[in-house]
């Protein structure tokens, strides 16, 4: 069974950036596509960015991608999301995600994820 902690949410500042983590526990982590997902107050979930095994990575879209940097050390486990220059409209609780068939396709698709993580706030003052 495959487990996945978030951290590094918290309270910060409009124009201050952030990096999140997600550490998981079991597998085999180094071959999973693995994912950033948000849902901001009263909204839906939806895809940030995704990874693949081969560190290829994609991302919601263009201004997103301006933003916001998805990597992953597999030596440790661990997929990071770092954001700059937050603005109020990132407030939001980032999820991590894990796809243990390491799929390619559909990364955008929160089905195509077979484990996620609790989450952690992200809170963006103005």
């Amino acid at each position: 069974q495959v487990q996945l902690v978030e951290s590094g949410g918290g309270l910060v500042q409009a124009g201050d950036s952030l990096r999140l983590s997600c550490t998981a526990s079991g597998g085999t982590f180094s071959t999973y596509t693995i994912a950033w997902f948000r849902q901001a107050p009263g909204k839906g979930r939806e895809f940030v960015a995704a990874i693949a095994s081969s560190g290829g990575a994609t991302y919601d879209t263009n201004s997103v991608k301006a933003r916001f940097t998805i990597a992953r050390d597999n030596s440790k486990n661990t997929l990071y999301l770092q954001i700059a220059r937050l603005k109020p409209e990132d407030t939001a609780v980032y999820y991590c995600a894990a796809d243990e068939h390491g799929s390619t396709a559909d990364t955008w698709a929160r089905e195509a994820y077979d484990y996620w993580g609790q989450g952690t706030l992200v809170t963006v003052s103005s």
